[in-house]
């Protein structure tokens, strides 16, 4: 439990001469849901990206499974187990959502395999709603049913560590109850999950710890129970005041 999965050190990532992420040092350990907050534009989606080889950093390292993975491609890095639901989705909407979880598990031979049959029958019980939609093209889904798609299509790939980068975006309060509770679960089955998230409630509501990120640095970080209790957090770092409404409590 006390094994770190995923360590970024000292992570610098440029577009051109605009820095999006500074500096930036955080582990994750295994079996822990990590939630990573901040206002949109504080470089949360940049700093998942150069951890997963989407985009490259300008400067530091990414350890994962204690190997230096830095300079290794998004593909390498998802054969290891380190695999990322990207902003946005990012389906293939004129194939059917079974394409889509074939897909999802082309490095391991697609479903040639016992394991990724076996993942493909956990992943439908998961979202029994992909399994009544499993010959419906992805992009007639709603956006709902979308987002359960690409989490179930990154299940597929086995991932030892998932990133799931905006959950909630574009997507109404039940929707996103629904889809928290999935992560929660699969947490509790053991899977090391890093949600990146601007919805810090809901966030920090399943997580273990928390990372705060404003202006492309960690600006607090801690337990998500103390996080969500404090008011800068909560104000000051996402632009709204700390709410007393019915979200979930926080993990102790």
């Amino acid at each position: 439990m006390s094994e770190v999965l995923l360590e970024i050190r000292k992570m610098e990532l440029r577009y051109g001469a605009a820095i999006a992420v500074r500096d930036i040092s955080l582990s994750v350990k295994r079996g822990q849901l990590v939630a990573v907050i901040g206002n949109n534009g504080a470089g949360k989606s940049s700093m998942v990206r150069g951890a997963t080889g989407l985009v490259y950093p300008s400067r530091g390292q990414v350890f994962f499974r204690g190997q230096d993975t830095t300079g290794l491609s998004a593909d390498r890095k998802v054969s290891r187990g380190l695999v990322m639901v990207p902003e946005g989705r990012l389906l293939f909407p004129d194939q059917t959502v079974e394409d889509n979880l074939v897909l999802g598990a082309y490095l391991h031979g697609g479903l040639k395999h016992k394991a990724s049959r076996s993942t493909l029958q956990k992943t439908l019980e998961l979202f029994p709603r992909l399994k009544e939609r499993l010959h419906q093209q992805a992009g007639s889904l709603s956006g709902g049913e979308q987002q359960m798609l690409a989490i179930a299509r990154g299940l597929m790939a086995q991932p030892e560590l998932l990133i799931v980068d905006e959950l909630s975006l574009g997507l109404a309060p039940k929707i996103v109850d629904q889809l928290i509770r999935a992560l929660s679960d699969l947490n509790k089955e053991g899977l090391t999950i890093v949600l990146v998230e601007q919805l810090a409630s809901y966030a920090l509501a399943i997580a273990d710890y928390g990372f705060v990120i404003a202006n492309g640095r960690i600006a607090r970080e801690g337990p998500s129970s103390v996080l969500s209790r404090d008011p800068e957090v909560m104000e000051s770092f996402l632009g709204k005041k700390k709410s007393t409404s019915s979200t979930p409590k926080p993990k102790e």
